[in-house]
């Protein structure tokens, strides 16, 4: 299947700042999150997206066509949801999202039903008929996934949509946002700065820091491997260096060690020799063990490791390094 967007050495400079430095990025066709911190690029990346920027160097395909030259045909086939607070106050809910299908090109008709199909979708056709102005940050950020979709896009972009939503929002925000593509099949790219909730429902994730790609795939290739042996000691009042002697071990053994506390994360080894390893470890400690097993990788890790670079490596054992 073609890709959704498709960029080849991508650069956007402003002024002195290069915010997209050499950008190759593939996004297919499902759930895609668009992940990094503020200032990463992604803002920037949605607007050449989009078509509203022109790229200082570098191509971009989206839907196959060229957004510097084909902008007002994607934006026609794709729905965009902003991460700023654009909704006009005063306006209702219902014409705010019918003006903007009748502006994709909708007829007037189809333009209202497809408003109210698309509230009734993500839970506000009893609110429909409020002013904007009246309604609560989840609810304006519902309105703003309805204008998305009420045009039938092929494609949404998604900008922060969890922004300012309380936990029970942020769940059903994203369980709807599953159901737009599952059931509807209109793919989604979700920009967002939640590891978590990306993990939690994207088939394929990009990610950047500071303008340049540091990883991109599927959830099962970037978080879904082994994430290495995760041991969780008991505190023994009576041995309060155990878990300092257990990383002790580990580390003059040639293992990548990180310690919280009392779990300790273990790497840089197969599966079967970590876990001997930690085994061996425990027993010259005279440790005792709450639990120990393998551990799933998480796009946290993916930016501590790839991104942030704040892993703790291995190194000959000293309490300072250790602890």
């Amino acid at each position: 299947m073609s890709a959704i967007i498709e960029t080849r050495g991508l650069v956007m400079d402003f002024a002195s700042t290069r915010a997209l430095d050499g950008l190759d990025v593939v996004v297919p066709s499902g759930v895609t999150g668009l992940v990094g911190a503020n200032g990463a690029g992604k803002t920037t990346l949605i607007s050449l997206v989009l078509g509203l920027l022109k790229p200082t160097n570098g191509s971009i395909s989206v839907l196959g066509l060229d957004p510097t030259r084909d902008g007002p045909a994607i934006r026609a086939r794709i729905g965009y949801g902003p991460e700023r607070n654009v909704l006009p106050d005063d306006m209702r809910a219902y014409d705010f999202v019918r003006h903007f299908s009748e502006v994709k090109g909708l007829p007037r008709d189809e333009a209202r039903s497809r408003a109210s199909d698309s509230l009734y979708l993500v839970g506000l056709g009893e609110e429909r008929f409020r002013a904007l102005g009246t309604m609560s940050t989840g609810q304006r950020q519902r309105v703003k996934l309805a204008q998305a979709i009420a045009a039938d896009p092929s494609f949404i972009v998604l900008d922060e949509p969890t922004d300012g939503l309380d936990p029970m929002q942020r769940d059903e925000m994203l369980n709807i946002i599953v159901e737009v593509n599952r059931k509807f099949g209109i793919d989604v790219m979700l920009s967002s700065h939640v590891l978590e909730e990306v993990e939690r429902i994207c088939d394929h994730v990009v990610a950047l820091d500071a303008g340049r790609l540091v990883a991109q795939g599927t959830m099962a290739e970037l978080a879904g491997a082994s994430g290495g042996v995760e041991i969780e000691l008991v505190d023994l009042p009576d041995r309060p260096d155990a878990a300092l002697a257990v990383v002790d071990h580990l580390a003059a053994a040639g293992f990548e060690v990180r310690r919280s506390d009392l779990v300790v994360t273990v790497g840089g080894g197969s599966d079967a020799d970590v876990l001997d390893a930690a085994t061996a470890a425990i027993a010259a400690s005279d440790a005792r063990v709450r639990r120990l097993g393998l551990r799933r990788r998480t796009l946290d890790d993916v930016f501590t490791d790839d991104v942030v670079g704040a892993t703790t490596r291995a190194r000959p054992p000293t309490s300072e390094a250790a602890s």
